[in-house]
């Protein structure tokens, strides 16, 4: 896994002694400088933290059309996870593209995690390796239980935080794994250099003020409307009224359209009259003859 990702942390160490180099070789200057390695990496993934969020808000607003699909479907799984990815293919969007920005972030951090674990970094950091209550930002913590259960507090907080301005709008379950999340994590924490755990704390802040700004910068969409199934063709001719009665009901005969005021009747607006029913037919009278 080092030699694959070297490339990524000899760039992590050029970044990392750049913003030294800026600040001075001074008191915390180290701790200050992978605060700022920690925004550069978050800048340069922000163009794609931007379309992950076009991407998830896109998937909101078709949100009322995956759950009809899936309503459509429930009986036949593998119809309905071929009825979605169509849909998401006619759509063109792609159901991953939120997540792209996270995993981006996955190979920096394990960079930076052997990062620090090299003799060369070790060596930098000899005469200065401390970071306000932090002795070495290159060591673990956990030889000072009371700094250790500060840092897991401000982790967990700031991850907890992050979390609830990312997945607001997500659905209910997701909510509670991703807000679940930050706890299990503790226990990969409390052996990580204190380096990374900083990197971590400032990468969950960043997060929040980025989720706020995106807020106000890409309001959330109204959901679209599922389109309404194809209605039957109805058939030709008016169909025969039932009509309900107490003697079970009988056959009711369509009703007469009656002409609007402004037909083709009288020239004032008037509806027409009915014709008069014909004269009855007169009788003929017949002789007194008989044949």
């Amino acid at each position: 896994m080092q030699s694959v990702l070297q490339p990524l942390i000899d760039a992590c160490e050029a970044v990392l002694k750049f913003w030294h180099g800026v600040i001075g070789d001074g008191p915390n200057s180290w701790g200050w400088s992978i605060i700022l390695l920690t925004f550069t990496v978050r800048i340069v993934i922000l163009p794609l933290t931007f379309k992950g969020v076009k991407s998830m808000q896109r998937l909101q607003t078709l949100q009322p059309e995956i759950k009809r699909i899936q309503a459509r479907y429930k009986d036949d799984k593998q119809r309905m996870n071929q009825e979605v990815m169509a849909f998401y293919q006619r759509e063109k969007v792609n159901p991953l593209g939120s997540c792209l920005p996270l995993l981006l972030q996955i190979p920096f951090f394990i960079s930076l995690f052997y990062l620090l674990r090299s003799s060369s970094f070790k060596e930098d950091i000899a005469t200065n390796p401390g970071f306000y209550p932090i002795d070495n930002l290159a060591e673990k913590v956990t030889g000072d239980p009371v700094l250790l259960g500060f840092l897991i507090v401000l982790y967990v907080g700031t991850q907890l935080a992050a979390t609830m301005v990312t997945a607001l709008s997500a659905d209910p379950m997701q909510r509670r794994i991703m807000l679940a999340l930050p706890f299990v994590f503790v226990v990969f924490i409390i052996n990580f250099q204190a380096g990374l755990i900083l990197y971590w704390i400032t990468t969950n802040v960043w997060t929040i003020g980025q989720q706020l700004l995106v807020r106000k910068l890409y309001p959330k969409p109204p959901p679209r409307e599922p389109e309404p199934e194809e209605a039957a063709k109805p058939a030709r001719g008016k169909p025969v009224e039932r009509e309900a009665s107490e003697d079970g009901g009988r056959e009711k005969k369509p009703k007469v359209a009656v002409a609007s005021a402004k037909g083709d009747g009288g020239g004032n607006g008037s509806p027409r009259k009915a014709p008069p029913p014909p004269s009855p037919r007169k009788k003929k009278k017949r002789s007194g003859r008989r044949r």
